[in-house]
């Protein structure tokens, strides 16, 4: 990559980081974004699904001309106190910072779109896809509800993801799942309430959520297959008004994670009998809500070999490392078109920078091998290679 380019573009991701958009909020960045994406001469569309934006970049003639592909880049940030007190570029928005690199995406993105315009060897047409509110908000979702593959068609699309503890720049690339399906969930128990030195008196909800919190777990452990991952973690307790009382209920709150969609259904099935057999046993009302936010996040095998071709062309590539627990909204957008999602490393995650940190600050020296590669990955695919 062109030396000023790379400046250009560290310019712009600390810009981002230090204007934080929150998920649902991000306006000033697709702002940002649709600007940047004009000064290049790209077409763009904006408040797609929210504040999405789509830039456009058509070129005909040659074997590619009537081909497309997407890219795609995240554009939202956390709600997360930033202490980084000594970066020129910290958060200026109280509460809210860039603790999972979405800026470095963004940015890599529009690092892309500058590549691509500046070359005149490839044709066909790359829409580059802004996605805001990934972290939770559903943007993926919004932005396919909103048409965004039948108004800007794409026979693929690719994406990416830093990750802290991988050598910077280099590009791994999974050969199916690479992250994991999610869901939120709610267990609420409802019991009896009264005076708490008069148990009998009662049906505690408290007691049925102690017992749950501690069974749940067996769920992973004694009903799924011990080769196949899954997790559930109980993250909220909430119960309770007075010292001195029983609470008429008790609810859970946590999150399950699996890489199959039989485990999946495996632990859903295990939580809800788990539930219902405690409020059976102490004579309580239970209630379970199991809210998937995102399916596996699995690689197509044609797009998975091309993301590995791409990366080699212009990086180091792995293709040992494991899936991850976290998820990611990107795999909306597989469950549409065929498509890969890769990690890019994001050097030493040493000192706090690691994701969802307070003292993440994504690695302004990865953009060139990130731009390079979404750059490098679209032309192959326009080319059928």
């Amino acid at each position: 990559m062109d030396p000023t380019l790379a400046e250009t573009l560290t310019t712009w991701r600390r810009h981002l980081h230090a204007h934080p958009g929150l998920t649902l909020q991000e306006g000033e960045t697709a702002a940002f974004v649709a600007a940047r994406l004009r000064e290049m001469g790209v077409e763009v569309a904006e408040g797609v699904g929210g504040h999405g934006v789509v830039g456009t970049i058509r070129r005909g003639g040659g074997a590619g001309g009537n081909r497309s592909v997407g890219l795609r880049g995240d554009m939202d940030a956390l709600p997360i106190q930033e202490v980084n007190p000594d970066l020129p570029h910290r958060s200026t928005i109280p509460g809210v910072m860039h603790a999972c690199g979405h800026d470095g995406h963004t940015t890599a993105l529009l690092g892309a779109a500058a590549l691509l315009v500046a070359d005149p060897g490839w044709s066909g047409t790359v829409q580059l896809v802004f996605q805001p509110a990934e972290e939770g908000g559903g943007g993926a979702r919004a932005m396919i509800a909103d048409g965004l593959f039948r108004r800007f068609p794409m026979e693929r699309i690719f994406g990416w993801h830093n990750w802290p503890g991988l050598e910077a720049g280099t590009v791994a690339v999974h050969d199916s799942a690479v992250m994991a399906a999610g869901a939120r969930f709610e267990v609420m128990f409802e019991g009896h309430a009264g005076h708490a030195a008069l148990p009998h008196l009662t049906r505690d909800p408290m007691l049925g959520a102690g017992h749950c919190i501690v069974a749940l777990q067996s769920v992973v452990a004694r009903n799924l297959d011990p080769l196949q991952a899954g997790v559930i973690s109980v993250t909220i307790a909430e119960a309770g008004e007075a010292q001195n009382q029983i609470a008429q209920r008790a609810m859970l709150k946590g999150t399950a994670r699996w890489l199959s969609d039989p485990t999946g259904e495996a632990i859903e099935a295990g939580m809800r009998r788990v539930a219902d057999g405690i409020a059976a046993a102490f004579g309580l009302r239970a209630e379970v809500l199991f809210r998937v936010g995102v399916p596996v996040t699995a690689n197509h095998p044609a797009e998975r070999e091309l993301a590995a071709v791409a990366a080699g062309a212009v990086t180091k590539v792995r293709r040992d490392l494991p899936p991850a627990m976290t998820g990611e909204d990107f795999s909306w957008f597989l469950k549409e078109v065929p498509g890969a999602f890769v990690w890019i490393g994001n050097g030493p995650g040493d000192g706090g920078c690691e994701l969802h940190n307070p003292n993440y600050d994504f690695n302004d020296a990865v953009l060139p091998a990130a731009s390079g590669w979404l750059a490098e990955v679209a032309k192959r695919a326009l080319a059928g290679r």
